[in-house]
């Protein structure tokens, strides 16, 4: 009894561990663990990551949409952005894909074509995101995401019910995660002026689960915690450090085949 109360509080639940480890298992497996193992890197909110200088918000939108493109192992693909005015909503053709899904390597192939139906996938953008460069990265890797799945044609752990959960997650395996866990809550307090509702990126995973997938996601990657924590919000450093513990036993009782390959080196 009294060992119980100087037992520490998991930061999750174990239905949702599960899922977080379900699914990233699941990723694993669908979207090239190679180009994971060998590609993937932590994404962080620098200069080094985002380089160069603009001079209007598209020129900001279209450079930050790049770099994510190509983070995400899909710069081959017919992804175009557009301006918001320009954007209108269209059916997505289905690609074909030689060497892999993702990756320098990968080729992409339309199946698909017709004067309807041609091979470009449009994205656009929040203008109101330009000041808030993390939740446009994040937005950015949420549509890829969700094109990913979409060309794939497989649903995550639990099914459509928990696809918004599982493109949250997917950006996360692709390298986003400190952009993610730092743009899954916005504080509202302070002067008026300073929050801006239309900004914030559409949140799927709250911060605990976010920060258990960043946890995961560094733990498979052999990514020091302090490399981390410098960059996310100070809230969110105990958390992280909290979940990269649990995960070491976590991972040595998981006997799925997909989160071990993912370790092996």
């Amino acid at each position: 009894m009294l060992a119980n109360l100087f037992k520490p509080t998991p930061l999750l639940d174990n239905a949702t561990k599960d899922w977080i480890l379900d699914t990233f298992a699941w990723a694993l497996s669908e979207f090239d663990l190679n180009v994971f193992k060998q590609d993937s890197q932590l994404i962080l909110p620098i200069y080094e990551f985002y380089p160069g200088k603009v001079n209007s918000i598209e020129e900001m939108a279209q450079s930050v949409f790049e770099h994510t493109l190509k983070y995400a192992g899909m710069q081959h693909w017919p992804i175009k952005l557009v301006s918001p005015n320009k954007y209108q909503p269209t059916a997505m053709a289905k690609l074909s894909f030689k060497d892999g899904m993702r990756g320098a390597q990968s080729q992409v192939i339309n199946t698909d074509y017709s004067e309807q139906n041609n091979s470009e996938i449009l994205v656009s953008y929040n203008p109101s995101q330009i000041n808030q460069p993390q939740d446009l990265v994040a937005s950015f890797a949420q549509a890829f995401a969700a094109i990913l799945i979409a060309q794939r044609g497989v649903s995550p752990p639990g099914g459509e019910e928990f696809m918004p959960q599982a493109m949250d997650l997917l950006a996360c395996f692709m390298g986003f995660g400190v952009m993610f866990a730092n743009t899954a809550y916005q504080f509202k307090g302070g002067c008026g002026s300073c929050y801006n509702k239309y900004a914030n990126r559409q949140v799927a995973l709250p911060e605990q689960e976010m920060i258990y997938c960043l946890a995961l996601f560094s733990t498979l990657k052999s990514i020091p915690a302090k490399q981390v924590t410098t960059h996310l919000k100070s809230h969110l450093r105990s958390d992280f450090k909290k979940a990269m513990k649990e995960l070491q036993g976590e991972l040595k009782q998981n006997s799925n085949l997909a989160l071990i390959s993912a370790k092996l080196t």
